[in-house]
Order: structure tokens, then C-alpha cells, then sequence
């Protein structure tokens, strides 16, 4: 658990819109909605949904609610990725190719369409991947209700941007990503706001 060990890197948003006593009645609902869908059995490469902040494999909050009381509410975003390694893919796409040309040689053709061999490679990736486990990672999500903030353990823009519009399209909620400016904007008052955007850059270069 990345926010329980002694060092984290993670990302800053504030939630744009305000939330009802309704959107809280109706949360935990909407994370088994939008929860992680296992595809060890599938040939899907990549697959993301909400799961329980301690533990992984829990997309029903069976064991742990993800409202904690008080101000808080944490959960986690699962992603799982296949990986064919390249070499696998050229060695089994070759392989394919070779059985293909020789069809095609019976056939009193000549050589092999560039649509034919897309296709030949699609195909190859897809049993690939019914044979490779998907790897799995966790990013865990941490809502402080009553100041409107949330930190996720990341700081990969690739995920974080999974994060963004997974999140706005489970919740029908917008975010702002924190940058080191928009936080000193959100909490300085407006002269000192002033002097900051009077800054400028320093050169420590000798």
C-alpha cells in the first residue's frame, strides 16, 4: 500500500462540482458499477475499474467499506496489462507468415497483401494474448470529503489521464489537477497571489 509506506509520490486534484447527500448514499453503488472486470480468461490487453483500497481483489467492498467516517473515502484504481514481449510477436507473426506464403504458393499466387498480413499479425497478437496473464497494478485513491481534494498514488501522466476520465465517467464529476501554481492559487490571498505571478525564473548557472 503505497500511502502506508514511508515514502510516496503522488498527484493533487480538487473536485470541481458539489456533491449532495445523495451522491453519498449512492457512491458505494456507483463503485461496484464501475468496478475492476477480471480478463485473465480474456484476450483483452488492458482492463481498469475500481477495487477495494486494501485489497486488490475485493470489487464489493465486502471486507472494507470505502467511506472510512469522518472526512474521508478511499479506494483504489486496478489496471491490468498484457505484455507480449516483441520477440514472442515476431517469432509467432514469421511463423504465421511462412504457413500463409505457402498457401498462397499452392495457389499460384506470389506474394502476400499488406491487408493479409495486418490481419495475419492481429490474429497471431489475439491467441498471444489468451496465453499471457495480465499484469496487475494498483493505484490507491485518497478523497478528503469535506475540503474537496483527492491524492492518487501516481504521478504517470498515462495513468493519471485513465484517472481523469474514468473518474468523470463513473461519477459525472469533474477534476482539476493540482500543479504546484494552482495549489499556492488555491490557498494564498489575492495580494499575495500578485506578488507570486510577479516572479521570475532564476538562472543558477555560473
Amino acid at each position: 500500500m503505497a500511502f502506508l509506506k514511508n515514502s510516496v509520490s503522488f498527484t493533487r486534484y480538487a473536485v470541481q462540482d458539489e456533491l449532495t447527500e445523495a451522491f453519498w448514499r449512492e457512491f458505494p453503488d456507483k463503485l461496484r458499477q464501475f468496478s475492476f472486470r477480471d480478463i485473465d480468461d480474456l484476450p483483452e490487453e488492458r482492463a481498469w475499474g475500481w477495487v477495494s483500497f486494501e485489497n486488490m481483489l475485493d470489487t464489493q467492498w465486502l471486507e472494507n467499506p470505502p467511506l472510512k467516517g469522518g472526512d474521508y473515502a478511499a479506494f483504489a484504481l486496478r489496471l491490468d496489462t498484457r505484455r507480449v514481449p516483441p520477440a514472442v510477436l515476431k517469432k509467432h507473426f514469421n511463423l504465421a507468415l511462412l504457413a500463409e506464403e505457402e498457401k498462397i504458393r499452392a495457389q499460384g499466387k506470389t506474394y502476400v497483401s499488406r491487408e493479409r498480413k495486418k490481419e495475419i499479425r492481429e490474429r497471431v497478437l489475439f491467441e498471444l494474448n489468451r496465453r499471457f496473464l495480465p499484469i496487475p497494478a494498483v493505484f490507491e485513491v485518497i478523497w478528503n470529503l469535506s475540503e474537496g481534494r483527492i491524492l492518487i498514488a501516481t504521478v504517470s501522466g498515462k495513468v493519471l489521464d485513465l484517472f481523469e476520465e474514468y473518474f468523470s465517467h463513473s461519477f459525472s464529476l469533474r477534476l482539476d489537477r493540482l500543479t504546484p501554481y494552482g495549489l499556492a492559487c488555491s490557498l494564498l490571498a489575492e495580494e499575495e497571489l500578485e506578488r507570486l505571478n510577479l516572479l521570475e525564473p532564476a538562472n543558477f548557472r555560473m
